[in-house]
């Protein structure tokens, strides 16, 4: 794993070509892990993503006492399931900053009962978790906040949920009801359970991820819309005995953004026209914004096409790669509005607040309102340093600033706290290196 120091200096690169070959979806691999070791049998991970977030992930089943194991030097992994049956029954778990681990672990320690403590970093502490809890405490759990109500830390005791119906709000975060239905099998042993989603549900294709991957383990989840979803009594989940995680589209927004801005093309690899991920539409708004698109089952390539335009975007369908979107705006010829961004403010920071500073750093004309961002991009994109609040994103999106657009060139940046990458892509900046080409200092 690449070690950083406390700042990473880019210098102006005025173009990106080139073939990355991505690290492992988080999302998809966060939720292997579990579904792997709530399963019957054991499972073979391929590709699983080496990260910050999957090694909480990890070591936490590990202290549940699953056993796992790496397959050599690879990103292979062998989980053998419990079958619903965890054998440690009072554990302590450190979940970092990871969303992706303490959402689904609560609904399934709270339904496989035991006596739990979840807790993470200062900022885990700081996101919502009250509407996952209180849809469990409703229905018989034993969940109670150490800390301050509504957010971790959580202290998890045996309860006893007998329900036919839950209901739990979507308008926050999609990961309470991916947590509600990764858990769902565990319920439903006797009656079946359908989840009822109160109010809008955002981000709804982690759910399509969600929904896919417990198929895969051998549970169906019947649906109405986005509101209910029913799982039939008596179902458990079976390995299907190896899985294949896909490369992370998020991670990829960066890359096909690099192409679209200076010239390209660049080609990323693992993810491609049959991804379950919906941040793969991302390719949607770089079209909208001119850039030359191609697909393939396992590749995505991007190459601009001179100026890119401005847009006006609803994002509720890629919440991650719609910052991506709002560093490549300071490169278009007009003003870009993206919308249906709330849940920003509830991610490993408040990223909504975070891009409007750091954008107005560059010399952006930035509107920052309650789930909406608008950029004016700079006559001339500025030196800055960019703080990156602890957050991978931040860090990684802003890497786009240093590259030469046909509308502008790009400026020296320097990304403070380079290391938080690691919690999904601890090489990128390695790998952004290897698909850009930089002015020589003068």
């Amino acid at each position: 794993m690449k070690h950083y120091p406390r700042h990473l200096d880019l210098i102006p690169a005025f173009r990106a070509a080139g073939t990355v070959r991505l690290p492992g979806s988080k999302s998809i691999s966060n939720r292997i892990l579990l579904l792997s070791a709530l399963a019957e049998g054991s499972t073979r991970i391929r590709d699983l993503l080496a990260s910050d977030d999957t090694s909480v992930m990890l070591l936490a089943l590990q202290t549940l006492g699953l056993n796992w194991a790496q397959q050599g030097q690879t990103q292979d992994y062998i989980v053998h399931g419990a079958n619903a049956a965890f054998p440690v029954q009072q554990a302590d778990l450190f979940l970092g900053n990871a969303g992706t681990a303490i959402r689904p672990l609560t609904a399934a320690l709270a339904a496989l009962g035991g006596d739990y403590t979840l807790h993470g970093v200062a900022r885990m502490h700081e996101r919502p978790i009250g509407d996952l809890v209180d849809a469990l405490n409703a229905v018989g759990a034993r969940i109670d906040y150490t800390g301050q109500p509504g957010y971790p830390p959580l202290h998890i005791q045996r309860g006893r949920i007998r329900t036919r119906r839950m209901q739990v709000r979507g308008n926050v975060s999609s990961q309470f009801l991916t947590a509600l239905l990764m858990a769902a099998p565990l319920i439903a042993r006797h009656d079946d359970l359908a989840i009822e989603v109160v109010g809008e549900l955002i981000s709804q294709p982690y759910i399509e991820i969600t929904l896919n991957l417990i198929q895969r383990f051998g549970v169906e989840v019947e649906r109405d819309g986005w509101k209910v979803f029913t799982i039939r009594a008596g179902q458990h989940y079976v390995s299907p005995g190896e899985v294949q995680v896909e490369g992370d589209a998020s991670s990829a927004s960066y890359f096909l953004a690099a192409g679209a801005i200076a010239g390209g093309p660049v080609r990323v690899e693992g993810v491609g026209s049959n991804s379950i991920q919906g941040d793969v539409r991302f390719i949607e708004s770089l079209r909208q914004m001119g850039a030359t698109v191609e697909c393939g089952d396992n590749w995505i390539e991007a190459r601009g096409n001179g100026v890119l335009k401005a847009i006006d975007a609803d994002c509720n369908h890629i919440p991650d790669a719609a910052m991506t979107l709002a560093v490549a705006a300071l490169y278009a010829d007009g003003p870009s509005t993206l919308r249906n961004i709330a849940s920003w403010r509830v991610k490993e920071t408040d990223r909504l607040a975070a891009m409007a500073c750091e954008l107005k750093k560059l010399g952006a004309g930035v509107e920052e309102g309650p789930d909406y961002l608008r950029i004016v991009p700079p006559a001339e994109i500025r030196p800055a340093a960019i703080d990156t609040y602890d957050d991978h994103r931040m860090a990684m999106c802003f890497s786009l600033a240093s590259l030469d657009g046909a509308a502008r060139r790009g400026a020296a940046i320097r990304i403070n706290d380079p290391k938080c990458v690691a919690k999904t892509f601890p090489e990128y900046f390695q790998v952004f290196g290897g698909v850009v080409q930089r002015h020589r200092p003068t």
